[in-house]
């Protein structure tokens, strides 16, 4: 497969990472790099980033509704306020990902966006610069960036957890603070 955007199933080109399964090709065409503001909006795809360390990102998509219900629709309130009954439950929660770190730090995370002064997505979307020159392919897409670098090292200094460097450029582009969509690709003008 090329690395640089291709037709998907009606025609329109796409990035390629967003063409192996109808759930990429939904989540490409109508989530990824869009802009998507509000605590909660952010807190969940913090959370599922956060998840997906080490795993199939169509691992997430297809428990993303899994992980909604057991985590009280990410209400920042209601997760910080789970305890170690809702870990137990959690870790027996076969439709998430059953890993005790992760789970913890979605508490944890909770807890802390609840201090974050003027809020986590205010938080976040500081880190939003001038837009850069759209990636030609994949191969020009980083993994992180010094802007990712320093969000991670703010959300630690505010009590996050499991959000380096990588899992927040990955929560800059699931929320659209940056377009990582290829210059060929339908959404980039979409």
């Amino acid at each position: 497969m090329s690395d640089g955007a291709a037709p998907g199933p009606d025609g329109r080109p796409r990035c390629p990472w967003g063409l192996s399964a109808p759930e990429y090709v939904a989540y490409h065409d109508d989530e990824w790099g869009r802009p998507l503001h509000g605590d909660q909006a952010i807190f969940e795809r913090l959370c599922l980033e956060a998840f997906q360390s080490g795993l199939s990102w169509l691992t997430i998509l297809r428990k993303r509704e899994n992980f909604r219900a057991a985590f009280a629709r990410f209400d920042l309130a209601a997760v910080a306020g789970f305890g170690d009954e809702d870990v137990s439950r959690l870790l027996a929660d076969a439709g998430i990902i059953r890993n005790r770190a992760k789970i913890n730090a979605a508490i944890v995370n909770a807890r802390a966006a609840l201090e974050v002064p003027g809020g986590l997505s205010e938080l976040v979307w500081k880190y939003a610069g001038e837009a850069a020159p759209a990636p030609r392919t994949t191969a020009d897409i980083p993994a992180q960036t010094p802007a990712s670098k320093a969000l991670s090292a703010e959300l630690r200094r505010n009590g996050f957890t499991f959000t380096g460097p990588v899992t927040a450029y990955a929560t800059m582009q699931a929320c659209g603070i940056v377009n990582d969509h290829l210059a060929d690709c339908f959404c980039r003008t979409a």
